[in-house]
């Protein structure tokens, strides 16, 4: 995991200035602490920070090929590297490092953007190539890690993350609202939009051409999850598909072991992780560190079930405990590194554990995130099936009673169970062609939140063009899958990819330098998981079945039985009840409100005092995601419109006086001579 930042000009343009990327990578200095490169030619600029995981001495970067034609700025593990490199060596290349990094030059010099497919890993990158005047901005299947991009004049500049952009000079930070309204609906702005005006993401599994020649850009989707049943997968019995992922997930968990540093993991508590901790002590016996968060709050705590499993696995385990004020500390850092509003604390813990990673020297760790999207794990699954259940007979309080079996807590209500099960789940109930049938309501219900937005960001965006882009992304045969393989496509699409990869994923986990790898999201397991019949995932109510069956083999009963309990963290009496922090006063007062034009004056300020009179202890989850959406808007606004200067300003110092591992100066004025002494082409350290 690294950073990579740079920009390419139009033709006639001067050369990109070696400052401008230096205040880039300055930005992304916490992706990679462990040293910089830089390159230039005559059309394009590269900037890399370096989290060193493979090859330490030698895989600093940007790098090429052996006629120096190929450039590459590279973040992320090729996890299939050894295998690819030893198949290339065989076709002739020769290779100068002893890194993943390299494989990618060479696989493209061979296949050409054939070469994406190839790669088993999680992987954002920009390769130049001289010869054809092409820059390639390319996201790995399922945007484990981020790639943005903004056209700026004539210009396109490219980072892992946005505040580099606006580090560049090029681009000037400003909120864009239908970015804000996404995120006020889904949780997260779904690529290609974020939460900035005129800042892109590249689309998960895409590779985005720009032919430096004419400044166009060009799409190509090279890799999109197909959840039709597959032919091999029809007829399957529950021991054979237990076998199947079985074996495919201890290869992938053998695959992203391979490291030069040691790799931990985390341990959630629950199924997912625990077989990963299991898979990697079966395949390694070496001392494994596992990490884990401990609540304050009982009601959000697994420590027991974390400590058992630590307890099975014979490990070094380590544990942080969060509670208000370690929350408190944390949220507006967390706003800064996601650069989105959150409608969730959830993220805060995450980047607490990644911190707790670092602090015991370790820089990898392996989680189980992707089994619930693949394998029909979440409540929002059992919620559609129960929905369409209900909807062939929608005055048969017997099926809408189902709903309790999913939701116990409110079940536990007695009498008034019934009327909140008809009032929520029960709109639109009989909408069952709706392409988004499985999670409309809870969007419309989340989407409550936008009531917070300013009037002028409300009125320059448009909630129901979210639906009409999401239905052009839809593969061809997505209304021909089951509903549970539709709602899983929506899943990944909306959620995996464009937030629990990124808020609870890559950008937690990277403030601080640590690298997170998804044994679950190996290419082998989505597409056997994808291909699955409905009755291998979530037959009736049974979530994971596969999975489970497998686990039943190695694990007591009481983990691999154990029903899914979602990660959560305590949201609004944390920051609203008592020991409420100054911070919160301070970006929801008059004055900043006004000053920013980000919330509503009046509809924040009614729903502030009512969480202040009630302890922070309010009626609904929705009420606490408007809270959380509205003060973590301001936050954004906060870094990003009003202190970036200052921020950016801090972050270029820091590398006053580094010098960096790498670099290279290819323009015409070096090519007369002004190359500096320590420039030596493209392996300098």
């Amino acid at each position: 995991m690294c950073g990579i930042a740079g920009a390419i000009n139009a033709p006639g343009d001067a050369p990109v200035a070696f400052d401008e990327l230096e205040r880039m990578v300055a930005m992304l200095g916490h992706r990679g602490p462990d040293g910089h490169g830089l390159f230039r030619d005559e059309r394009v600029g590269l900037g890399h920070a370096r989290l060193s995981i493979i090859d330490l001495a030698g895989g600093f970067q940007p790098l090429t090929g052996c006629d120096r034609a190929v450039w590459l700025c590279f973040n992320g593990e090729i996890f299939n590297y050894v295998e690819l490199r030893r198949d290339l060596v065989a076709l002739g290349h020769t290779f100068t490092t002893d890194g993943d990094s390299e494989v990618i030059v060479h696989c493209y010099e061979q296949y050409g953007d054939r070469a994406w497919a190839m790669l088993n890993g999680q992987f954002a990158f920009a390769l130049w190539d001289r010869r054809r005047h092409q820059l390639w901005l390319v996201r790995d299947r399922v945007g484990i890690l981020p790639l943005h991009w903004a056209q700026a004049g004539r210009q396109v500049v490219f980072a892992s993350e946005a505040k580099a952009l606006f580090a560049g000079g090029r681009v000037a930070p400003a909120i864009d609202p239908q970015g804000v309204t996404e995120a006020f609906t889904r949780w997260s702005a779904a690529a290609p939009r974020t939460a900035f005006a005129g800042v892109h993401s590249v689309r998960p599994g895409t590779a985005l051409r720009i032919d430096a020649d004419d400044m166009t850009h060009h799409e190509a989707r090279w890799w999109q999850p197909d959840l039709a049943v597959a032919a091999g997968s029809a007829d399957l019995s529950l021991d054979d598909a237990a076998d199947e992922l079985g074996g495919r997930l201890r290869a992938a968990v053998r695959l992203r072991l391979r490291a030069d540093v040691p790799v931990g993991a985390y341990l959630s508590g629950g199924l997912d992780s625990s077989v990963i901790g299991s898979l990697v002590r079966a395949d390694d016996s070496s001392p494994l560190q596992t990490f884990a968060v401990r609540f304050a709050d009982p009601a959000f705590d697994e420590t027991p079930e974390q400590r058992r499993m630590a307890s099975l696995l014979r490990t070094d385990h380590h544990e942080i405990v969060c509670g208000p004020e370690q929350i408190q500390r944390a949220l507006l850092d967390v706003v800064w590194h996601c650069e989105t509003p959150l409608l969730r604390t959830a993220p805060v813990p995450l980047f607490l554990l990644s911190g707790l990673v670092r602090d015991t020297s370790r820089k990898v760790v392996l989680t189980g995130e992707g089994a619930d999207e693949l394998l029909g794990g979440y409540g929002i699954f059992k919620e559609d099936a129960v929905r369409r259940f209900w909807a062939r007979d929608p005055d048969s309080a017997a099926r809408q009673a189902l709903l309790g079996r999913l939701h116990p807590e409110v079940q536990d209500a007695g009498s008034r169970a019934g009327e909140m099960w008809r009032r929520f789940f029960g709109r639109d109930l009989t909408a069952t062609d709706h392409p988004f049938y499985s999670h409309r309501i809870r969007w419309q219900n989340t989407g409550w939140s936008t009531r917070l937005l300013a009037p002028e960001l409300r009125a320059a965006s448009d909630p129901a063009a979210l639906d009409g882009e999401l239905l052009a992304d839809m593969p061809p045969g997505w209304l021909d899958w089951s509903p549970l393989a539709r709602a899983q496509w929506i899943e990944i699409a909306t959620f995996l990819s464009s937030y629990l990869l990124v808020s609870q994923g890559d950008r937690v986990a990277m403030a601080h330098g640590v690298e997170v790898r998804y044994p679950f999201l190996d290419p082998g397991v989505i597409d056997f998981c994808a291909g699955l019949p409905t009755r291998l995932k979530m037959p009736g109510l049974r979530d994971k079945v596969a999975l489970r069956r497998l686990a039943s083999r190695t694990l007591p009963a009481d983990i691999w039985q154990r029903p899914k309990k979602p990660y959560r963290a305590p949201m609004a009496t944390e920051l609203f009840g008592p020991g409420e922090p100054d911070y919160v006063s301070d970006l929801l007062s008059d004055g900043a409100v006004d000053r920013l034009g980000l919330v509503d004056p009046k509809a924040s300020r009614l729903l502030v005092d009512r969480a202040r009179a009630r302890g922070g202890h309010m009626a609904g989850e929705r009420e606490e995601m408007a809270l959380v959406g509205a003060l973590t808007l301001q936050a954004l606004g906060e870094a990003y419109l009003v202190d970036f200067p200052r921020r950016a300003a801090e972050a270029r110092t820091r590398l006053d006086g580094v010098a960096p591992h790498v670099l290279v100066d290819l323009t015409t004025e070096a090519a007369a001579g002004s190359l500096s002494a320590s420039t030596t082409g493209g392996a300098a350290r």
